[in-house]
């Protein structure tokens, strides 16, 4: 691509694949990014704003964020500690998506069952800098020294193999279901971290007169992350049960109360988390509502 193209547009950087890249392309078309990514190529522009996307390995989002070179980035939280660019970096926001424990795993009928056990051993994983920090920590608390600290080994994938090829006594890995882990006869001892996407921007931005726009797609991506969340409930109920049914669905303000031609009948209307929408049908049916339709955002802005 003409690097002439790329003047003035934002350069937003998206994983070019793995575990987040699929939900992102959900994420761009919610928000209303439109673009078309030519077979092979890392590079595209978007077709309704002065944006161009920059497929990248999620490695190494937060370093181009972190030193200027693109505006915008969407990667892990457990990356961004990794690569120890959290203080080159703002999380604007949490997304939802991608969510897994960094844990330290040991085999399951082993004789490591805690991390003060396994302090001292041998630990492999990918992600040995959060690795390291966090046994440096354990280390120091259990006064090992020298020889006695816990010696991080970094390998590259598979590391769910390492204990039963005998090259460790324990691993840090991400555990999103806990499926590859426990096939592998393994058993989480300690959570390091939680993590999940999240979008970030640079602390040190070369491009200034993108904050606008920053601001712009932030907020986009604010809605569309909200609308996964809630649902919209709206039922009928008699008025004099206003106040129980306002606590059951307060909504994120207030709920939207409409009187009905039917006297003494009130129709409510109100956003309800979608994880707890079942337990809350269940309550509003014991309190005499009626009619209760529930349906779902495709987009909001809360």
């Amino acid at each position: 691509m003409n690097k002439d193209l790329l003047d003035g547009r934002l350069l937003f950087a998206i994983p070019k694949k793995g575990r987040l890249h699929e939900k992102c392309l959900e994420l761009l078309s919610g928000a209303d990014i439109q673009f078309r990514r030519a077979n092979r190529l890392d590079v595209c522009l978007v077709m309704n704003h002065p944006i161009a996307l920059v497929f990248l390995p999620a490695s190494d989002i937060p370093s181009f964020v972190g030193n200027g070179d693109v505006d915008l980035g969407i990667t892990g939280h457990d990356v961004i500690l990794e690569a120890e660019m959290q203080d080159q970096i703002t999380e604007i926001h949490r997304l939802g998506f991608g969510k897994c424990a960094l844990q330290v795993q040991t085999l399951e009928n082993g004789p490591f069952n805690t991390v003060e056990d396994l302090a001292g051993k041998r630990v492999v994983t990918s992600f040995d800098v959060i690795a390291g920090a966090y046994f440096a920590k354990v280390d120091e608390r259990l006064n090992l020294t020298g020889d006695n600290r816990t010696k991080i080994l970094y390998v590259g994938g598979s590391v769910e193999a390492a204990c039963a090829l005998g090259l460790a006594d324990g691993i840090v890995d991400l555990v999103e279901s806990g499926d590859t882990m426990r096939a592998a006869g393994l058993h989480a001892i300690a959570t390091v971290l939680q993590t999940e996407a999240v979008l970030i921007k640079s602390n040190v931005p070369h491009r200034a007169h993108h904050a606008p726009l920053i601001d712009l797609i932030a907020s986009r991506i604010a809605g569309v992350v909200a609308a996964g969340k809630y649902v919209v409930c709206e039922y009928n109920i008699r008025r004099q049960s206003i106040s129980q049914a306002a606590a059951i669905t307060p909504g994120r303000r207030a709920p939207t109360i409409s009187p009905l031609e039917e006297e003494g009948w009130v129709a409510i209307s109100s956003m309800v988390e979608k994880k707890n929408i079942a337990n809350t049908m269940d309550q509003l049916v014991k309190i005499g509502a009626e009619d209760l339709m529930v349906f779902h955002l495709d987009n909001c802005r809360v």
